[in-house]
């Protein structure tokens, strides 16, 4: 099993992407919010949002990814998805758990609020290693298989909507052009070929 974290600013956005198709997407759980539709379940996170205004980025987005194949009811899916909210403090808050089967593997989506249920603001810093971490964890715990590396050959690339792709586009060429470049510039030059542009991010002057 692996983490991924997103952080992002629209509710509405989130929720109408992981619950509209109920083709792809079944709701397993939720808590503090409406879980049979998703505008109300948006109202209900952007209510309690209200709560700190000043909370611009207040969408967790966690996605839990299973290896190709692997079969996990849907109550042990909840208990893992509600353990990963634990070990990331992200259990005082609401939330909603969503499984989808649009691709080759199995995953989940969990929808959380940054601002909690007692009105304080929870913390995002190093979110994604944390996600990380807590999904080694799980997988160790529950004897998963654990996936090592992303494989392109695995995923459904038609069901990806157009960030996605691009996301996928941008890996595949990272991928293809990193064993032969010698300096982080040199990657930016090969890159740069292909229509991608790099900006570094920088912190405490590195």
């Amino acid at each position: 099993m692996i983490s991924k974290v997103i952080i992002g600013s629209s509710f509405y956005g989130c929720c109408r992407y992981i619950c509209e198709d109920e083709g792809r997407a079944t709701v397993l759980d939720a808590e503090g919010v409406r879980d049979y539709n998703y505008r109300l379940m948006a109202h209900d996170f952007e209510t309690q949002r209200g709560d700190l205004p000043g909370k611009k980025k207040a969408v967790f987005h966690g996605i839990l990814s299973f290896y190709p194949g692997e079969a996990l009811t849907d109550e042990l899916l909840v208990t893992i998805a509600k353990e990963y909210l634990e070990k990331i403090d992200m259990s005082d808050t609401q939330f909603a758990i969503a499984k989808h089967t649009d691709k080759k593997h199995l995953h989940l989506h969990i929808i959380a609020n940054f601002v909690g249920n007692k009105r304080k603001a929870i913390r995002d810093s190093w979110i994604g290693w944390r996600g990380k971490k807590a999904a080694q964890a799980l997988t160790k715990k529950y004897q998963l298989i654990p996936a090592k590396k992303k494989v392109l050959a695995l995923t459904n690339l038609e069901s990806l909507n157009t960030e996605e792709a691009i996301r996928y586009d941008i890996y595949h060429a990272i991928q293809s052009k990193l064993p032969h470049a010698r300096s982080l510039s040199g990657l930016a030059d090969s890159l740069m070929n292909l229509g991608i542009d790099i900006q570094f991010k920088y912190k405490s002057g590195t």
